[in-house]
This record gives C-alpha cells, sequence and structure tokens, in this order.
C-alpha cells in the first residue's frame, strides 16, 4: 500500500486494560487511515475484542489515548463513539426482525412527518433505497429482516452506519456465517466502501480474506502488539508465527495417566446449522481437548452431550450402553457433569452462600425438596478444604469470591456425587495462575480415578499441555483428531482457520 498523507481517522496510543489478574491490553498502539482495511489478528483471547471496544464506547481503558479525526479522549461513551463516525458491525446482527429493512435503518432515529408524532414512513422508504443503491445491495426495504439471508443482514447493518454518516466501520468475524458467494460479495462491497474513503478495521481469523483485502495487519498475542505489518510485506506463515509463539513458562507440566477402555463415546452428533456428523469415543482416564476458533461448534457439541440442546440426529454411548438424553437432568442422572464457560449466567446462584451453590445439583437431582442443611454444610466444608476456596466462611455469598474461588465452588458441587464423565467448557477462563493449577491438578486427579474428561479451551498452551488428544472442530464439524504431543500451536491454529 502507497504511504498515506492523509490525516488519522484512529489514532489508538498505549491502550492498557487490566481485569482483576488478567491483562486484556498492554501498551497497545492501532491507527486507521481514510480508505484503509487494517486488519485485525490474533489467537482467542488475544484482546481484539477488548481493543475494539474501547474504540466504540463500550469499555474504558486503564490508560491510553484514543484519538478519532483528530480529537482526543481519555475514553468515550458509545453515543459519542457514534457521533465521531464509529459503527461496529458484529458477526451477530444486532437487528429487530419483526421491523422492516427501512424500519430497522431508521431504528431510534425515525423520520417525522410534519406532525411531529408520526413517523414519515414513505420519507425513510426512499433514504434507504438511495442508501441501498449507493452500493449496489441485494435488499428491499419492504423485507422484514426475519426473510433475510446472514448476507442481508449484515449489508442492513452496513446500510444503518452510512445512515449514520459512519467514517470508520469496525467488522467483527464478518464472514463467520457466510457461504462462497456471499463472502464474494462482501469483498466487493468493502472495496466500494474503501473507494468512499472509509475505513474498516475488519478482524477474522480467515487470513486468507486479509490477505485478499487488507492493506495492513496488526497481531496481537496475550494483549501485546507483535507489530503492524503491510500485507505486501509479510506472509501466512509469518502471521501464524507471531500470533501463537510464547514462553515456554505458559505451558503446565502434567502427570501422564495410563488409559483404560472407551467410557464415552457419541457418534453422528447433528444439530442444523450448528453442528454436523461429529463423532469421537474418551476413555477412561483420558482427558480429550475440543479445539476451534470461537462459534466452531464447540460449546454446541457439548451443550449436545448434555441435553441443553436437542439433537436431530445422533447418538451418545456411556459404558457400552446408549443413554437417552433429552434434557440435563437425564444427561446428570446417567453421569454426565458439565462445568459452562460462563459461570455467573449459567453455573452460580447469585445472592446465595456457597452452601446453596454447592449443594445445588447434588439436592435437585438425588435428594428432592427436603433441604438437609448440617449435611450440605458439611459437604461445602467438605469441598472448601479439599479445593482450598479462600473464603470467610461457607456462608458467604459466592459473587464476594474471586474468579477463581468462584469457580472451584462451581467445580466441587460435581464432585459430591459419582460421575463417569466430566466436561469442562474453558475451565480457567478469568481465573488467576494459583487457581489455574489447582484446576489442572483436579483434572488430572479425576483422570486418575478413571474419569473421561472432555475439556473445551480458547488457549493453545493449555489445549496441548492438558489434553491427551485434540478433536478440531471447524465450522460444526469435527475435521481432525490429534495427539496433543504430535502438533504445536502452529498446527493447531493452521488447522482451525483451515490453511
Amino acid at each position: 500500500m502507497a504511504e498515506k498523507k492523509e490525516t488519522l481517522l484512529v489514532s489508538l496510543r498505549n491502550i492498557t486494560k487490566v481485569y482483576g489478574h488478567h491483562r486484556a491490553l498492554h501498551e497497545v498502539s492501532f491507527d486507521l487511515y481514510p480508505g484503509e482495511v487494517h486488519c485485525l489478528v490474533g489467537e482467542n483471547g488475544a484482546g481484539k475484542s477488548t481493543l475494539i471496544k474501547i474504540l466504540s464506547g463500550a469499555i474504558t481503558p486503564d490508560q491510553g489515548e484514543i484519538c478519532i479525526q483528530g480529537q482526543c479522549f481519555r475514553a468515550l461513551t458509545p453515543r459519542q463513539a457514534i457521533t465521531l463516525g464509529v459503527s461496529t458491525i458484529y458477526q451477530d446482527a444486532e437487528l429487530v426482525d419483526s421491523l422492516t429493512v427501512a424500519d430497522n435503518i431508521f431504528l431510534g432515529s425515525e423520520q417525522s412527518t410534519r406532525f411531529s408524532f408520526i413517523v414519515d414512513k414513505k420519507a425513510q422508504f426512499v433514504r434507504a433505497q438511495e442508501i441501498i443503491n449507493t452500493l449496489h445491495l441485494p435488499l428491499e426495504p419492504s423485507l422484514l429482516v426475519e426473510e433475510l439471508s446472514s448476507s442481508q443482514r449484515q449489508m442492513l447493518q452496513i446500510t444503518k452506519a452510512l445512515y449514520r454518516e459512519a467514517k470508520i466501520l469496525i467488522m467483527d468475524e464478518p464472514t463467520s456465517a457466510l457461504g462462497l458467494e456471499e463472502k464474494r460479495a462482501l469483498m466487493e462491497i468493502i472495496r466500494t466502501l474503501k473507494s468512499q474513503g472509509i475505513g474498516i478495521i475488519y478482524i477474522s481469523h480467515y487470513l486468507e480474506e486479509i490477505f485478499e483485502v487488507g492493506d495492513r495487519v496488526t497481531i496481537l498475542k496475550d494483549g501485546t502488539s507483535m507489530g503492524t505489518y503491510r500485507i505486501s510485506e509479510i506472509t501466512i506463515e509469518e502471521v501464524v508465527r507471531k500470533m501463537v509463539g510464547r514462553d515456554a513458562s505458559a505451558f503446565f507440566s502434567r502427570r501422564l495417566v495410563p488409559l483404560g477402555e472407551v467410557c464415552f463415546e457419541v457418534k453422528n452428533l447433528t444439530k442444523k446449522g450448528l453442528v454436523e456428523g461429529v463423532s469421537f469415543a474418551v476413555r477412561r482416564g483420558e482427558i480429550f481437548g475440543l479445539g476451534g476458533l470461537v462459534g466452531s461448534g464447540r460449546s454446541e457439541v457439548v451443550h449436545l452431550i448434555f441435553g441443553a440442546l436437542p439433537l436431530d440426529q445422533g447418538e451418545i454411548w456411556l459404558g457400552g450402553k446408549r443413554g437417552m438424553i433429552r434434557s440435563p437432568q437425564d444427561a446428570i442422572r446417567q453421569g454426565i457433569a458439565l462445568i459452562p464457560e460462563d459461570r455467573r449466567k449459567m453455573a452460580m446462584l447469585l445472592g446465595r452462600d456457597l452452601v446453596e451453590n454447592t449443594a445445588l445439583v447434588h439436592n435437585d437431582i438425588f435428594r428432592g425438596p427436603i433441604l438437609y442443611r448440617k449435611e450440605e454444610m458439611t459437604m461445602t466444608q467438605d469441598i472448601i478444604r479439599k479445593l482450598t476456596v479462600a473464603t470467610q466462611s461457607e456462608t458467604q455469598l459466592i459473587e464476594e469470591l474471586s474468579g477463581g474461588n468462584q469457580q472451584k465452588v462451581v467445580i466441587g458441587r460435581w464432585l459430591l456425587d459419582g460421575y463417569e464423565v466430566y466436561i469442562f467448557d474453558e475451565p480457567t477462563k478469568g481465573v488467576d495462575i494459583g487457581a489455574k493449577e489447582r484446576i489442572y491438578e483436579l483434572m488430572v486427579e479425576l483422570a486418575e480415578q478413571g474419569k473421561s474428561i472432555i475439556m473445551i479451551s480458547s488457549s493453545m498452551p493449555e489445549l496441548l499441555s492438558m489434553s491427551d488428544r485434540i478433536g478440531i472442530m471447524r465450522q460444526g464439524r469435527m475435521v481432525d483428531i490429534v495427539e496433543s504431543k504430535s502438533v504445536t500451536e502452529e498446527y493447531l491454529i493452521r488447522a482451525f482457520i483451515g490453511v
């Protein structure tokens, strides 16, 4: 790309954001010129989402400076960002399905007739058609959003941004739900936007797209910038190496466990639009990793196993017998435990103490409506000691604990009864290093007891150091199963992306 002489649209300088013990971003700088596609890449958890949320006003940085078209700020609000011309197009379109294309474009800033309380539907329709025509989009202003395809919904978001006179478009994984022809159409739209002087921040795990449409690329790793490069001066191989390189100290050294017979197996798990034909088996004592990009179908697979999503097709076998799992209660009764990724939404009773949170599943599934407070107190005290939960007492509210100790309580509830299969979905997300190692140790202890473990992780070191084998998910399919000791981070990221 030729050297730019225009005033920068965006200049982020030394942006830092810390959550507890986790450093999401550390002194990251990033800029964007008019008519440029500046790509942002990094593995899951590298800091991409945090950076764009800071630019769009959703998150306040701990330090750094945000400059947009020459105006500089310590932090932005979402309204300020929109006023300054920043618009974000997320992979999951935030649209109202029951309204028309035109209604969605003007939602919140409706045009009115001379009677100010009446929406001027005709004027909105005409203006919407004008914007659509400028980009030659296959949209009709009168269509209901629920009738649109995934690509049309993204085009509608672009139309909304142009109506707001956006000068800076953030595209977050825009092709994740698109087919080949739809991707090609989107690339043409991006080229048209560039020609109109709009700057685009493009985030994608599909590196071929970046080399097709990008001018420059900034690579993030563990919250730190690994550099900004002109696309013409770097290769896909170099990008991959910079994305995954890290110190060996990031890897946990675990004990190996002798593996027994197959204890758990799934055959041809299918849920239309989410997962297709997934099959794998897990032996006693094995930690089976599930790896892939966000949106690859990892979590959907375990939700199907646990009965949280209904199967369209497929079989689940436990101990040589076919399981009939239609709900989480069925899964629990048949010996399957799930530690979900989002503990606050899916695993914690906020406003309740450790006793209630620990005894939750035990009481609901195995004891019925009668509560035994003394027994619950004893069980909770045992879990606190066993997992070294840092708490004032078993009657402390769970939200008052640190993230790592909350996770220990959530895991602890599944140690009260005899499960054969443990599913850990992002088990160390948002926990400090001490809690992380205790969770790893606990997983190995379960393996030594002959339990079968399935672990989803976005952390490459975690996936490689904890798994015996790794199932690679891409676009809803299990594309490969590999021995963890025979592959590298670089191999995995290539497999996840499909390079």
